[in-house]
């Protein structure tokens, strides 16, 4: 055999092999296509499983005001005990989070074997205080502080309000006066001008006019007679 058909050989047989390799890579319970991470943070710690963690900002159209932020994540409790989710930090900063349970004032419970979802109408909720630090696209340290596991913390990304996460982001409360102001005025003005001036005038004239000059004109007929 020549020398170039020996080097042809090899080349194709160098293929052949690394075509082979990565066919045994990819197959089996541990192979590498089969270990799909999700996009968005996750961790898990103990009973506890952290999901799709986002830090959600503002949209485009409501960028104007006050900085505002809320923590978006799946809390899962694969334990036999429930746990209380007893805070949410973002560390290095002075951003503070309030969290509120999705009915009642109590806190925000994750049951045994189920989830609790922060964000979202009708859910628990997490929302960031002071956040004008946080910039869109940067990744941002989060902890969740739970009540038999404690501190879970992993690296969020930090995502403005739009599109998919519309409905997850923070939300701003109706003003105050509003409500309070109209409810009042119309109420307490219309019904004490109009029933006492009617009622007053009319019933008091007529009988009293009446009553004097009937009974005595009849009176003094009877005594001409």
């Amino acid at each position: 055999m020549s020398r170039s058909l020996r080097r042809g050989a090899l080349a194709a047989t160098a293929v052949v092999f690394s075509i082979a390799s990565l066919a045994a890579c990819g197959a089996g319970n541990d192979a590498q296509t089969l270990q799909i991470k999700p996009d968005n943070a996750a961790v898990t710690k103990g009973e506890i499983m952290v999901q799709n963690a986002l830090v959600i900002t503002k949209g485009e159209k409501d960028k104007k005001g006050p900085g505002a932020a809320a923590v978006s994540a799946t809390v899962f409790n694969s334990g036999s005990e429930p746990q209380t989710l007893d805070g949410v930090t973002l560390p290095g900063g002075k951003a503070k989070v309030v969290l509120k349970a999705s009915e009642g004032s109590g806190k925000v419970t994750v049951p045994a074997g189920g989830s609790v979802v922060l964000g979202g109408q009708g859910n628990a909720s997490a929302a960031i205080e002071g956040a004008e630090a946080l910039e869109d696209g940067n990744v941002q340290k989060v902890v969740f502080q739970l009540s038999r596991t404690g501190s879970v913390a992993l690296d969020a990304f930090v995502v403005p309000g739009d599109g998919m996460y519309a409905g997850y982001g923070p939300t701003v409360a109706p003003a105050a006066p509003s409500p309070s102001g109209s409810p009042s005025g119309s109420p307490s003005g219309a019904p004490s001008g109009s029933p006492s001036g009617a009622v007053s005038g009319s019933p008091a004239g007529s009988p009293s006019g009446n009553a004097g000059s009937s009974p005595s004109g009849s009176a003094s007929h009877a005594a001409g007679h």
